[in-house]
């Protein structure tokens, strides 16, 4: 017989993703030391600090998430600050949404708050 999925535990993917929104903010901060050869380093982080800034409030419940998820892949351009590469950046945002509604879909995952994932 197949395992139930978890229970879905709002606030652990709440404490997931601000612990992911902190994180990019430093990786941001070290590829901008680095100069030109981390400019695509720091447009990953950038993606990820705003797909999940933009759904930490739609974390309540795993359907909820889901549907900001959806809504963010749907729209056909990504603007944030500090962007160096737009093309490469909006192959970012969209490779991240697609990781993050993978783990809502499958509820897995957010237990692992550690800076390098």
């Amino acid at each position: 017989m197949a395992e139930a999925p978890p229970e879905w535990n709002a606030a652990a993917v709440r404490i997931w993703l601000q612990s992911r929104i902190a994180a990019a903010r430093s990786d941001q901060v070290l590829a901008e030391r680095g100069g030109y050869q981390l400019q695509d380093d720091c447009d990953k982080a950038a993606a990820e600090e705003m797909v999940c800034t933009l759904v930490t409030k739609s974390a309540d419940t795993q359907s909820a998430l889901a549907d900001a998820l959806r809504a963010l892949l749907d729209r056909d351009d990504f603007i944030w600050r500090g962007v160096y590469n737009d093309a490469k950046f909006d192959r970012h945002v969209r490779g991240y949404i697609r990781k993050v509604a993978k783990m809502a879909k499958l509820n897995t995952g957010f237990g692992n708050t550690t800076h390098y994932q």
